[in-house]
């Protein structure tokens, strides 16, 4: 895989991510709704905000940024399917999505180094530890 197919494909990893936070951000409930509700808020922001800088890291490569919503959604290797259910379950669910989406930032790191795009590869190095933070929190949250 090339570092402009890795980064399509971390795209809509990230796209499909930002869109079950969001979800569960709205949808949450519970005892804990105010804390769970917050920290979802950070989370969704944060990869909505990655969705204008991968389209420009694509950009960058001479590339474009997927033009096809359907393909986003078939091609990102996170689930696509409803996400419904009580506080835990959804916390748990999008504590499993970031961890796939850093393995896809992982394998883009280092297909950009071999590739040297050095530039590339240290912002995907800047995703995995702030994904790791956001584990780290809804690890913390659900133990």
């Amino acid at each position: 895989m090339t570092t402009q197919e890795q980064l399509t494909q971390v795209f809509n990893c990230n796209f499909v991510a930002y869109y079950r936070a969001h979800l569960s951000h709205v949808n949450i409930e519970g005892r804990n709704f105010y804390s769970d509700h917050k920290l979802l808020q950070k989370i969704y922001e944060d990869l909505q905000n990655q969705i204008d800088r991968l389209g420009e890291l694509l950009r960058t490569i001479g590339e474009y940024m997927p033009c096809e919503i359907q393909d986003v959604l078939n091609n990102s290797h996170i689930s696509t399917g409803i996400l419904e259910g009580p506080a835990d379950y959804l916390l748990d669910n999008i504590e499993t999505d970031l961890d796939h989406l850093k393995d896809e930032y992982v394998e883009l790191m280092m297909i950009a180094e071999n590739e040297d795009r050095q530039e590339i590869a240290n912002y995907a190095q800047d995703r995995i530890l702030q994904l790791e933070k956001f584990i780290w929190m809804l690890r913390s949250t659900l133990s």
